[in-house]
């Protein structure tokens, strides 16, 4: 088993080295740019008549949805980073989801602001208050996040012994198989999407959707795996339930992807407002045990 391990070991320094890490952190800066760069050219090209869409192309109808593009490719470097911290620690990983959700917020307010009218009460459109609803869950979130990153820094750092050295290793091993699946994933998401848009008959999958619904899944049944790898590494009980705290965040963050509008909000706040209580939970339980 240690043997294994070992071999998993390996191939997660190899695969997510620094200097592969620094690679790709410059591969998605000039795919940022340059996903900029083409979407705007086919907002232009749109607008003077230069190229016809056979399909509905609102994210080509205003030049400020070009930002879309670049927050979508830097949230694929951010998945990728979620996968290197996963074996870190359950607090690290669930902080990096927040951070992903919050980002596929604010890539949703660029794809909607275009979409907003400014000419009839703000209260009885759905789109203009589908925006309220995204710039109030953003601060929300981002204040939030911090409580949460500023509580997990408090967190005492523990000598590495021998079983929680294997229990890193084994979580190595689930981010070093969940790289191919969510590559896979994410190309098949991408097929799905571009056939259902030329399909004329089909209805037009939610672009904001796309690929995350099933990244979330995958990552739930990641956490649940990890959760059930760490019985066999601790038996804490204030442990166990913080780390069966942050699975549930998870699974409300996908649930977020099934609704729309303020319940949508209201349950990405809900995951990370459950996730802080945990960890301050965790704390006080974890102080009166060193009291």
């Amino acid at each position: 088993m240690t043997r294994n391990l070992g071999f998993w070991d390996v191939l997660f320094e190899r695969i997510f080295s620094v200097s592969n890490q620094k690679r790709i952190e410059k591969v998605t800066l000039w795919l940022s740019i340059s996903g900029f760069i083409i979407h705007l050219l086919l907002i232009y090209s749109k607008k003077f008549h230069w190229v016809q869409t056979p399909f509905e192309a609102r994210l080509l109808d205003d030049p400020i949805s070009a930002i879309y593009t670049p927050f979508s490719i830097i949230l694929v470097y951010e998945i990728y980073l979620l996968i290197v911290y996963l074996p870190r620690s359950f607090t690290t990983a669930v902080s990096k989801q927040f951070e992903i959700i919050s980002l596929i917020l604010i890539r949703r307010v660029f794809g909607d602001i275009p979409n907003v009218d400014l000419n009839v009460n703000w209260f009885e459109n759905l789109e203009n208050l589908q925006l309220i609803y995204d710039l109030t869950g953003i601060v929300l979130l981002y204040f939030l996040i911090y409580l949460f990153n500023r509580d997990r820094q408090k967190l005492p750092r523990k000598a590495i012994d021998e079983r929680l050295h294997r229990f890193v290793q084994s979580k190595r091993m689930v981010s070093v198989v969940l790289l191919p699946i969510l590559l896979l994933t994410a190309l098949y998401s991408v097929w799905m999407w571009t056939s259902a848009i030329f399909n004329v008959d089909g209805a037009i999958p939610d672009i904001n959707a796309v690929f995350y619904n099933e990244f979330f899944t995958i990552l739930i049944l990641a956490d649940v795996f990890i959760l059930l790898l760490s019985f066999q590494y601790t038996e804490r009980y204030s442990q166990l339930i913080r780390n069966t705290g942050f699975v549930i965040c998870t699974i409300l963050i996908r649930l977020s992807f099934a609704t729309t509008g303020l319940i949508n909000i209201l349950l990405i706040i809900s995951s990370v407002i459950f996730g802080l209580m945990i960890l301050k939970i965790y704390q006080a339980m974890e102080k009166n045990l060193l009291d």
